[in-house]
């Protein structure tokens, strides 16, 4: 029997995109302090977000493949939107996005059984249409900022606020699924059948 499968991640989004994949998977949720990352350089940091989540969850879980993620968001201005903490910061980070193109950088690592590890980013161009203050008020009030890197999601309710994406609309989302599977055939993952 081959070794189980664990995301590292509490993400109803993430586990939904695993899920689509069709390979039975266990989470096991990270307990990594995202700001003791000290790289400021937004897709170096979610990258190395993403593998110290993987390597703190195979440590609880040494006998399983881990898939570490991290997602991170760049406004138009340069800022790194990080999540929100609380309403207010939401506010500021939906009203520097409103009609303007945000970069999303996402980092993966997938450890195996033997502690071998292979990581890298995904990053896409997302671009929101023009917002009201009716609008910017409806996002928050709904709650749907809880939780999501730079205060908006790609999924959902989240598609209305956006004009365009540019890259891996599952990245945006927070899990780079082309990504995943490209380091699962480097890796040699026993869930993927060669097609070479």
């Amino acid at each position: 029997m081959s070794a189980p499968l664990v995301l590292a991640s509490a993400s109803p989004q993430r586990k939904e995109l695993l899920a689509g994949l069709g390979l039975p998977f266990e989470v096991v949720v990270s307990g990594v302090n995202e700001a003791a990352c000290p790289h400021t350089d937004p897709v170096r940091r979610c990258v190395e977000l993403a593998r110290l989540k993987a390597a703190d969850v195979a440590a609880k879980r040494p006998d399983a493949w881990v898939i570490g993620c991290d997602t991170l968001v760049v406004a138009a201005d340069g800022t790194l939107l990080e999540k929100p903490a609380d309403a207010d910061e939401a506010r500021r980070m939906i009203r520097l996005q409103a009609g303007q193109t945000s970069w999303v950088h996402s980092g993966l690592a997938l450890r195996s059984p033997e502690g071998q590890e292979w990581h890298d980013s995904s990053s896409s161009a997302v671009t929101f249409r023009a917002m009201t203050d009716a609008d910017t008020e409806w996002w928050i009030q709904g709650g749907f900022w809880q939780g999501r890197s730079g205060g908006f999601q790609i999924d959902g309710l989240g598609q209305l606020m956006i004009a365009r994406i540019e890259g891996d609309w599952t990245s945006i989302v927070g899990l780079p699924v082309f990504l995943l599977g490209e380091l699962m055939r480097k890796a040699g993952a026993p869930f993927l059948v060669s097609g070479e």
